[in-house]
């Protein structure tokens, strides 16, 4: 009876299947992963922490990012947040649950927010750590700032990598602040989509360069390249899952 009326009254229809009542049906959003895997892009970022990622980006699940992002629908949040906590636990597997972890989400583009109305990745880490606190202590963070860069669409990975070079930075006020509150704690980035990883990577230099060192990268989702695709080698501190 509620999918009848939001498809008489809203005219919904739901992203995965296009059967008309939520935005998500409950049979597409059951068939939504519960679990995270290794994401590493290729190739993979010189120095890049462990990345995860509980979705690939495509179908339902691109549908969802893009509405949430660019189309205001608010509502998506929940869903893909419990898919970004996902990626957190599986990032946070092997470390020590006593120590808090800190989600730094990855700032948008100057503007971007206001043009918004919201921070639509800071939302869906909001939502990601109060689904992690019950089984561990899970703060959000955001301590990084964009400098500002072009569009990534349509750049490679050397494109992209070229593009966010140097565009974050994390203000001494934030860092400060992290500092009083949480002298011991896990530094997980945490973003939407995984693509190439430099946008990732960039968001891990400007964290180390005031010395947090990120231990992993969590995402809603991988595009098809990366997702699911095993590291080669992994760094000291990186969680497996």
């Amino acid at each position: 009876m509620i999918d009848a009326a939001l498809d008489l009254f809203l005219g919904s229809r739901c992203v995965g299947c296009d059967v008309p009542g939520r935005m998500l049906c409950h049979d597409c959003r059951g068939a939504l992963s519960r679990r995270a895997a290794p994401a590493w892009p290729s190739p993979v970022p010189d120095g890049l922490v462990a990345p995860w990622a509980t979705e690939a980006y495509d179908g339902a699940v691109r549908a969802l990012v893009v509405g949430h992002k660019d189309r205001g629908q608010w509502s998506h949040r929940r869903v893909l947040g419990d898919l970004l906590a996902t990626s957190v636990r599986a990032a946070a597997a092997d470390l020590d649950p006593a120590v808090p972890l800190v989600l730094v989400p990855v700032p948008s583009r100057p503007g971007a927010g206001r043009q918004r109305g919201y921070e639509a990745t800071a939302a869906l880490v909001r939502r990601a750590a109060r689904v992690v606190r019950p089984e561990r202590e899970a703060v959000v963070a955001p301590l990084l700032v964009s400098r500002g860069a072009a569009d990534q669409a349509g750049l490679d990975a050397r494109g992209r990598a070229a593009n966010v070079t140097g565009s974050m930075h994390c203000p001494s006020v934030a860092l400060a602040r992290l500092a009083r509150r949480r002298p011991a704690a896990y530094v997980v980035v945490c973003d939407d989509v995984l693509t190439t990883g430099a946008t990732a990577r960039e968001a891990q230099r400007a964290l180390e360069a005031v010395g947090l060192v990120p231990v992993a990268v969590a995402a809603v989702a991988a595009t098809r390249r990366t997702a699911r695709q095993v590291a080669p080698t992994v760094g000291p501190g990186t969680a497996r899952g």
